[in-house]
């Protein structure tokens, strides 16, 4: 099982800029293997992303947002989901994993 992260490197909004920090850092302080993909980069990861959002979690208007949290290819959430359930202790659950998944390995290759 593969968490990605996907992120984008270049952005004007410092809330953005934010959400992914706390993102990155929780999975890289609890040891958590993930991948972080950058979607500024990444053409084809970018609309992989927003193609495989569920529709009831796209915006109204315009594209979803980034940090976009993905099992392989499960959805887990974007940053409001994660904060939630890191509010309520249940991260490991949000993102498909038994707690004992936690083997840090960050990949940003991808």
């Amino acid at each position: 099982m593969v968490i990605r992260v996907y992120i984008a490197s270049s952005t004007g909004s410092v809330a953005v800029k934010k959400h992914q920090q706390a993102v990155v850092g929780f999975l890289e302080a609890n040891r958590i293997s993930f991948q972080e993909v950058d979607i500024t980069m990444l053409e084809e990861q970018r609309l992989w992303m927003y193609r495989n959002i569920p529709k009831d979690k796209q915006p109204e208007k315009g594209n979803p947002l980034p940090p976009q949290i993905f099992n392989e290819d499960r959805y887990c959430g974007d940053y409001e989901d994660f904060f939630e359930s890191k509010e309520n202790n249940t991260v490991f659950a949000f993102l498909g994993l038994s707690s004992q998944t936690s083997l840090k390995v960050r990949d940003t290759n991808t």
